[in-house]
């Protein structure tokens, strides 16, 4: 083998068991015991879901800040949001101060469930001075259209009788007038882009609604409230602010927030792989390297629809480097991934082995693949 190869490392995270920054030092330790002068190069990845604040900041080598807000209950959360390498640009998972693992399965609610937390987070960012802000929204507990974010940020949402709306799906329904006169007036200098990665619209059949809904605890009475509420808010944007966004692909998504984003921030929607793949630098990082490691959890079918390990692969053959997977799992229908772009697919697990100790060894089984990978190489090209 060529005794100076450079290995881009470009793994996402594998749930429950390492960050992709923990994958990543663990392909290196494996490659390093085969063979010591290669060279590997880490950009951990994520593809918009959980982990793209964590894979972002690592990669840019940037900070994470963990603040109390306001969760999506009402009461007090500790939260976290990013600032990237360059201090410009903050990053920000609407999950982590307004997300279903924040509300107990008993306790979920999404008429009275709120966003506000995420509000304070964009806040926090703009105390940073950024000028772009980057916003995950998967995994939302919320079905509020985004209106918690608007008042922490100091719009007003107003009843006929001028007072403010409370928390939560229920209250837009109460919704008369809106008045954004004390809006942060930082956020007119900085640019929002949205990872989404569903084209669901506001309402309807495929609205916020009805398709994700019960999975945050709405009952079907309470679908139909919720909907009617949400068609009611979009009317209001629409003939204050004159942004139409009951329709527009995306909308439906996190209960609503993005339409919410779109209407008042001005917001764009991206899909979450094209966004860490641009703001880790991925490409310049993989022009230069002889090869390309990625790898998540699991590995199957499914992983052709926008998953890390096929967003990097994509990025790689624009420059003929050949892409080697690693997963926990390899499931079904893999074959498609050949086609698309990745040369070789590894599974991590050394046998039999029970879920709970393939997370434990998660590391371990790694860095043993990863040697393994390398000892071959080595071997067909002596």
């Amino acid at each position: 083998m060529k005794k100076d190869l450079v290995i881009a490392l470009a793994p996402d995270s594998f749930k429950e068991s390492m960050t992709a920054k923990e994958v990543c030092a663990a392909m290196e330790r494996g490659i390093k015991k085969a063979n010591r002068k290669i060279t590997c190069v880490h950009i951990p990845m994520a593809d918009g879901g959980e982990g793209t604040m964590q894979s972002l900041v690592d990669a840019t080598n940037g900070e994470v800040h963990s603040v109390s807000v306001t969760g999506p209950l009402g009461n007090e959360v500790e939260a976290q949001y990013g600032i990237l390498g360059t201090g410009k640009i903050g990053v920000i998972e609407m999950a982590s101060a307004s997300g279903i693992q924040l509300v107990p399965t008993e306790k979920r609610n999404p008429l009275i469930t709120t966003t506000y937390g995420t509000g304070e987070l964009i806040k926090y960012c703009l105390d940073h001075g950024v000028k772009k802000l980057l916003i995950g929204i998967g995994g939302s507990a919320t079905n509020d259209g985004g209106a918690g974010v608007i008042q922490a940020l100091g719009g007003k949402l107003l009843d006929e009788e001028g007072k403010e709306i409370g928390f939560g799906g229920e209250e837009l329904g109460k919704l008369h007038k809106i008045d954004l006169t004390n809006l942060d007036s930082r956020l007119k200098e900085v640019t929002i882009e949205v990872a989404c990665d569903v084209n669901n619209p506001l309402c309807g059949e495929r609205g916020a609604s009805n398709v994700f809904g019960p999975q945050k605890g709405a009952t079907k009475e309470m679908v139909e409230i919720l909907d009617r509420n949400l068609k009611h808010y979009a009317q209001i944007i629409k003939a204050q602010l004159g942004k139409d966004v009951l329709d527009e692909p995306g909308s439906g998504a996190a209960g609503g927030l993005g339409a919410g984003l779109m209407a008042f921030l001005n917001g764009t929607l991206k899909k979450g792989i094209e966004m860490v793949i641009e703001y880790s630098g991925l490409e310049e990082k993989i022009k230069d390297a002889d090869m390309v490691w990625t790898g998540e959890g699991s590995i199957d079918f499914q992983t052709q629809y926008g998953k890390t390990p096929l967003g990097v692969a994509t990025v790689a053959k624009k420059y003929n480097k050949p892409v080697i997977a690693l997963a926990g799992r390899v499931g079904e229908g893999i074959e498609c991934l050949y086609e698309k772009g990745i040369d070789s697919i590894f599974g991590i697990l050394k046998g039999a082995t029970s879920i709970d100790e393939a997370l434990i060894k998660g590391q371990e089984n790694i860095e043993s693949t990863a040697e393994n990978i390398i000892r071959l190489i080595d071997l067909l090209h002596e």
